[in-house]
């Protein structure tokens, strides 16, 4: 009636009336609670004179039975939410609560609704309750004291932030309003198990961190207190102090921490030499950095002692002299300290540096063992980085520039020590230089580059090598006209040279990294448009070649070019110059090596072998997949036309004795229908908005193919091909008439020979293309392989293939090329089809029993973990069956899916310890070494189960495990140490 305006507030105070006025506490209670909870659900509806008089009224009622209370209460809270509260009744409201409620003697729910009125007046009546001045505060302290329940901890911190930070008058209360939340530090609370509440210790040590740290007029009292908690045993009030600390120097100045920085500086500093804890370490270092942050903040006039100059003195006095004892336990914690302390500001790094640096230049010189330049050198390392924060290298402060030489002569001779750690500290200490703008003089660029050839090509260590060519790839962009004109010619020059020395396996090595450095190195656009003639110009040369080397060759240089289309990705200028250049090169030598062997009999046929067009696949990927959709749309008008219509006019040097017929019949056109790899690779990576020139030509095209070509690798990319287009395919009447014709296509394929296993790989690429993008067709599809399960002939095959619906693909039918992947399609595919597998496994013969278990183990395995935890007890009982399975694979399957459940699910899986230690123990003699390995992992795993499960097994396992620590393969043996010393220390005490 209220709502409806029937009634008004005042009728139905009337109507209650004798309720309210009842001498029995109980019954005003009654009465006055629902008055409260209408007023909850109508107070949006009341007139301000009705306000002023029920808060006159509930403020008369807070002097009556405790009884009351709780109900008073609850109507003010209403009424704190109204807009029409006259001005002054806030006030009023907080100050007879103030008066007259012992809050802290209230029930939980009784004192959150205290909070929620001062909030809600807070948030609405800011300028009123500012107008009581520090009464406000002290009231709110009063409220506060002796909170202990952490939901109602939370508000009340979230009402002193408030306070504070909307600068509400504190006047004498400072210290006790630090008092009545500081005594809650460190936060020591554990939420109860199923806690409803959800609510963390994080959850009040981050709100409470929020309040210490909110003020400097709390420092004078905080400070102390961090320290003396900073000397805590317990490792939780330590990291808590440490980041309460750090915090707070977000706001103090010099002021607040002058008084406090020789014993907060004697705590950070114990604490790093000698605390085991690597969190304590990594936080003391943060608050050592805030402090010196700090203090560079802070503005100096000329009367002012130089807090962070003496500071910094304090901390180079305890810690510069370990440096000179790189074989001591303190050289790392003191070199840490002192790089903490430099990174807080560029004049902290000049202060420290300027002492440091010297130093440490001078060590290495005096030190001759490896290990103890390279800790030296690694010390340096740190400070060179730090430099990097600031940018360019200022003349008139840096030290580093007055010691340029010596650095330089530091670096240099590491690269050449025989130490490999050494060197690997040297080329990232180069790197470092090389970033440092205008540091490294010319002769030094140049020198630089020398040193990262011959550490590049001919360093035996793979380490080095490698590292050398990505310093090299860093270092490029900064200085692209030295690597342009000094690397690139030179690995050109050895390329060549290395390419004509006789086959040795030296020769061989060098020449690989010749074309790793040249990729590692095309990071720039103008070093970029070098490298790939001179790569595509190797390629060329490999081509014509054709000898036992020629194939391996192609793949090496294959796998630099698609190292640089990555590379090239990052910018679109050389992402659309790649590609219009590698791609149409690609293009026209297969084509070349494609054509009749009699007319062009010098010319190799490396390019057409499937292990090459593999390796040229993630090349023109990745050289299409960035494409703007304006130049894929330019390129795919040519490519596309070259394989329907031979169209070759696009392509270097095309002047081909015969045309280019891929989707024609004729054996003598086998050579060109294997470059529907390309192709594929091609037109699957196109950005979904790129529409595709004769597309429906195109596909009906390759399911021909993939239907009814004799070679396994045609047959299987035309379908890959296929399923790629279909999956980006737009839905509608078009797509449907396609997969239609596929089905037809299949469906009598599957039945007669000679071409069941094609339709099979036709059929597994399109169904993975329809369950990524969930349409429709994809169960009718999933539901004909789950019945070839039981097909003597396709059956394994079929088995097989679920793996590849499941799994990651590497060339097509990823994100990474466009394909449209729908979120938790494995999920999905697992709650459609498992339960078909189980079914169609207990109704299979014997013979073909098998097929489902793997293929329920190949889902399993690629099902996310959480999930398949959550389904383990309805398929625990099969899969344990599958381990007495005789097919490899599904054991090897199965033993990977149970490991991860055994960490993860150990209540369920205890429940079968029995047949897992039976099952375990048999196969680790297993004739398969993988599947040895992985039971002797999941015997290892069980060790995770409860200890009172395991303790009957454990001689049995013992004993069992003394067998395969004889086993010949050298990595069996490893797993079965590491699985019997677990069961060994089963039960032993700390365990």
């Amino acid at each position: 009636g209220l709502k409806n305006g029937n009634w008004t507030v005042l009728q139905l105070v009337e109507a209650l009336g004798s309720c309210l006025e009842n001498t029995d506490p109980r019954t005003r209670e009654r009465g006055i609670q629902l008055l409260s909870q209408i007023l909850l659900q109508c107070y949006s509806l009341l007139l301000e004179k009705e306000v002023l008089h029920l808060v006159l009224f509930y403020e008369n009622r807070l002097q009556d039975h405790h009884l009351v209370i709780p109900s008073v209460l609850q109507g003010l809270r209403a009424l704190s939410m109204s807009e029409v509260l006259s001005p002054g009744l806030a006030v009023s409201v907080l100050k007879a609560i103030f008066q007259e409620v012992h809050v802290q003697s209230l029930m939980q729910q009784d004192r959150h609704t205290v909070y929620s009125i001062i909030t809600n007046f807070m948030s609405t009546r800011e300028e009123e309750l500012k107008g009581l001045g520090a009464d406000f505060t002290f009231g709110f302290i009063q409220v506060m004291d002796g909170e202990k329940d952490p939901r109602n901890l939370l508000v009340a911190f979230q009402i002193v932030r408030d306070l504070i930070a909307k600068n509400y008058a504190l006047g004498p209360f400072v210290e006790e309003l630090f008092e009545v939340t500081s005594c809650y530090f460190p936060i020591d609370f554990t939420p109860p198990p199923n806690d409803p509440h959800g609510i963390q210790r994080e959850d009040l040590i981050l709100s409470l961190r929020a309040v210490l740290a909110s003020t400097p007029q709390f420092a004078e009292f905080l400070l102390p207190l961090l320290i003396e908690k900073m000397d805590s045993d317990l490792q939780s009030a330590k990291l808590d102090s440490l980041q309460t600390l750090t915090a707070c120097c977000a706001i103090y100045g010099q002021k607040e921490l002058q008084e406090f920085l020789p014993s907060l500086w004697s705590s950070l500093r114990r604490e790093v030499f000698q605390t085991a804890s690597e969190k304590v370490e990594t936080e003391c270092l943060c608050a050592l950095h805030a402090l010196s942050a700090c203090l560079s903040r802070s503005v100096l006039s000329s009367d002012t002692e130089d807090l962070l100059d003496s500071f910094l003195s304090s901390i180079l006095q305890d810690c510069r002299h370990h440096l000179c004892e790189p074989d001591m336990k303190l050289v790392w914690p003191s070199a840490k300290l002192l790089q903490a302390a430099a990174g807080a500001s560029l004049r902290t790094y000049h202060r420290i540096t300027s002492s440091v640096l010297p130093l440490l230049l001078e060590q290495y010189t005096k030190h001759t063992q490896s290990s103890q330049r390279r800790t030296i050198l690694e010390m340096l390392l740190g400070f060179l980085d730090l430099q990097q924060k600031w940018g360019h290298v200022e003349e008139d402060e840096s030290t580093l520039l007055t010691l340029q030489d010596q650095v330089c002569s530091v670096v240099f001779s590491a690269l050449t020590d025989p130490n490999v750690q050494l060197q690997l500290v040297g080329i990232r200490a180069l790197t470092i230089l090389g970033s440092l703008q205008g540091f490294l003089s010319p002769s030094s660029v140049d020198l630089v580059v020398d040193h990262l050839i011959r550490l590049a090509l001919y360093e035996e260590d793979s380490q080095s090598s490698e590292a050398a060519m990505e310093a090299a790839g860093s270092l490029a962009p900064i200085y692209p006209k030295v690597f342009s004109g000094h690397m690139v010619p030179s690995l050109e020059e050895k390329l060549q040279t290395e390419g004509e020395e006789e086959s040795s396996q030296d020769h061989c090595l060098l020449w690989q990294r010749c074309l790793q450095a040249l990729a590692a190195v095309s990071t720039h656009t103008s070093i970029v448009k070098e490298t790939i003639a001179v790569l595509l110009q190797h390629l060329q040369k490999v081509q014509k070649e054709n000898n036992a080397r020629s194939a391996q060759h192609a793949i090496c240089v294959c796998q630099s070019l698609h190292r640089v289309a990555l590379q090239c990705q990052r910018d679109a200028e050389s992402c659309w110059y790649y590609h219009q250049t590698v791609v149409p090169c690609l293009l026209a030598m297969a084509v070349q090596a494609a054509m009749p062997e009699s007319t062009h009999p010098l010319l190799g046929k490396a390019l057409l072998e499937e292990e090459v067009l593999a390796a040229m696949v993630p090349v023109i990927s990745a050289a299409t997949t960035h494409l703007s959709p304006e130049l894929a749309a330019q390129s795919v008008s040519r490519v596309v036309p070259l394989f329907l219509d031979g169209e070759v006019s696009f392509l270097p040097q095309n002047s081909f004795p015969c045309s280019f017929q891929p989707f024609e019949d004729g054996e003598c056109l086998e050579a060109q229908r294997r470059l529907v790899a390309l192709l594929m690779a091609f037109v699957c990576s196109l950005p979904r908005d790129v529409a595709i020139p004769q597309q429906e030509r195109l596909l009906q095209k390759l399911l021909a193919l993939s239907c009814s070509c004799n070679c396994p690798f045609i047959a299987t990319t035309a379908a890959k091909c296929f399923a790629g287009l279909v999956n980006k395919h737009p839905a509608g009447q078009q797509l449907d008439e396609i997969l239609q014709l596929a089905v037809n296509m299949m469906e009598p394929g599957l039945v007669e020979r000679p071409y069941r296993t094609q339709a099979l790989t036709l059929l597994l690429w399109v169904t993975k293309a329809l369950v990524l993008r969930y349409h429709p067709l994809s169960s009718q599809l999933t539901d004909k392989l789950l019945g070839l399960l039981g097909d003597m002939e396709l059956g394994p095959a079929t088995a097989d293939g679920f793996s590849l619906l499941m799994a990651e693909s590497q060339d097509v039918l990823h994100k990474g090329c466009h394909a449209d992947v729908r979120i938790m399609f494995r999920q999905r595919f697992f709650t459609d089809n498992v339960p078909k597998l189980v079914q169609g496994f207990h109704a299979a013969g014997p013979d073909v029993k098998a097929n489902y278990l793997k293929g329920l183990s190949h889902v399993l395995n690629h099902l996310p973990k959480p999930v398949l935890v959550t389904e383990l007890p309805t398929l625990l009982s099969l899969l344990l069956e599958a381990l007495s399975c005789s097919d490899r694979v599904v054991q090897l399957s199965t033993l990977n899916c149970l490991q991860p459940l055994l960490l993860e699910a150990p209540q369920i899986m205890s429940l079968h310890i029995d047949t897992l230690v039976t099952k375990f123990l048999s196969l680790t003699s297993s004739p398969s070494m993988a599947v040895r390995i992985a039971a002797l992992r999941c015997a290892h795993a069980l060790t995770s189960l409860p200890t009172a499960v395991l303790l009957p097994y454990k001689g049995q396992v013992i004993r069992a495990l003394a067998k395969p620590l004889d086993d010949k393969k050298r990595l069996v043996r490893k797993e079965a140490v590491a699985a019997r010393g677990e069961w060994f220390l089963l039960g032993s005490p700390g365990r």
